[in-house]
């Protein structure tokens, strides 16, 4: 099963998720978002893929949200797309996709409907 997670670290979230995928004997592919920021493109795929809005995987907390202007309602998808890829903080984590589906796994046990 080929399992990609778009994972951070420094995040309990993401380590916990990550812990989970290889505690069923999965190695994924791990991509360090903030790194190498996903394209426009690829977050359009995971939004598509996991029934988000980019509103819905927008984070909040600890990230230039604010500060960009985000916050408004009035903000296009498109924008706030471009905003993640510019600044891949903005992307809420972690993100796993498997043949079964994609997912923000957060909470966690959020996994388990794609695993």
């Amino acid at each position: 099963m080929t399992v990609t997670i778009w994972h951070n670290p420094k995040c309990s979230t993401s380590r916990k998720v990550l812990e989970a995928i290889r505690a069923r004997g999965i190695e994924p592919k791990i991509v360090h978002y903030l790194d190498t920021p996903p394209s426009v493109g690829e977050i359009e795929n995971v939004l598509r893929a996991s029934g988000l809005t980019a509103r819905e995987l927008l984070r909040r907390k600890g990230t230039p949200y604010e500060d960009l202007g985000l916050d408004d309602p009035g903000q296009s998808d498109a924008a706030l797309i471009a905003a993640m890829h510019e600044h891949p903080i903005l992307i809420e984590r972690p993100v796993v996709t498997t043949p079964k589906g994609t997912r923000l796994c957060r909470p966690a046990e959020r996994l388990d409907d794609i695993l």
